[in-house]
């Protein structure tokens, strides 16, 4: 196994640190004898954004799945006072969501407050302004009456982060968010989360398979494959050529861009064409 690399700690962070917001210890999954998590450990601190990146089938979205118990494993994943995370408090935007039949844009963002509600307990007039203030700032209040199964695949991404933003949980789990989205619509969600992030110190852990978005919103950067961590640090430190062309199987290359990193595939030298003969 290979030995994880982790960069030194820098500038903000404190050497006495509170407990994390959400820590995993030792996680492991297996599926049909096969272990796609082996042995993850890690801590996101509040207020952080923890971006986990490794090729297709490298076990990030396994792991976010295992957080809020959507598949079976072994080791602990615990909130910072020691309980197992509920639906109140961790919130999965999935890479495919079933989205229901017969639902409107609206009713089904407001399933995000059904964690925070009692035994047959209905919506508020407080859960309904807290899921429209969502649509709003996300620009999706025209497709309130809309049913969810109308939607495009990028528009049903963007409602699928919507109704996790309304469930209002401390920490927010994201797989590949924006796979779906065009560019305009992958930066506004971006922003939105790292916005609250920001201002209400929401506690972010995200699969993401855009190297540069990453590098730009990410705190910090957990590099997986085979289901191990094999670096974690500052996206500086974890965004290295040689380490992440060997890791994805291609040769990559990292270059800074007015002030971010920007991961881009090497580009393949093309044979010169023969001279023509005289």
């Amino acid at each position: 196994m290979s030995p994880v690399l982790t960069a030194s700690t820098q500038g903000s962070e404190s050497a006495i640190r509170s407990a994390p917001a959400l820590s995993c210890r030792d996680v492991r999954v297996s599926f049909r004898d096969q272990e796609v998590v082996c042995g993850v450990n890690l801590e996101l601190d509040t207020g952080q954004w923890l971006g986990i990146i490794g090729p297709n089938g490298a076990g990030k979205s396994t792991l976010l799945r295992s957080i809020v118990g959507l598949a079976d494993y072994s080791g602990a994943i615990a909130l910072g006072d020691g309980r197992t995370p509920g639906a109140a408090d961790v919130a999965l935007v999935p890479q495919a969501p079933i989205m229901p039949k017969g639902m409107t844009v609206a009713e089904y963002v407001l399933l995000g407050r059904t964690a925070h509600l009692g035994w047959l307990a209905r919506e508020s007039r407080a859960d309904r302004e807290i899921a429209s203030s969502v649509l709003n700032r996300l620009e999706l209040t025209a497709f309130a009456d809309r049913f969810v199964s109308t939607l495009s695949g990028g528009e049903a991404q963007q409602v699928v982060v919507a109704r996790a933003l309304a469930q209002q949980c401390p920490v927010l789990l994201l797989d590949e968010p924006t796979s779906a989205l065009d560019l305009g619509h992958q930066v506004s969600v971006l922003e939105l989360v790292d916005d609250l992030r920001r201002t209400e110190g929401l506690s972010v852990l995200a699969a993401m398979h855009d190297l540069s978005a990453a590098a730009r919103f990410a705190d910090r950067l957990i590099l997986i494959d085979h289901g191990r961590i094999v670096a974690e640090g500052r996206p500086a430190a974890v965004l290295q050529p040689d380490l992440l062309s060997a890791v994805y199987g291609t040769p990559l290359t990292v270059q800074p861009i007015d002030g971010e990193l920007v991961v881009l595939p090497e580009p393949r030298r093309r044979a010169k064409p023969p001279k023509e003969a005289p």
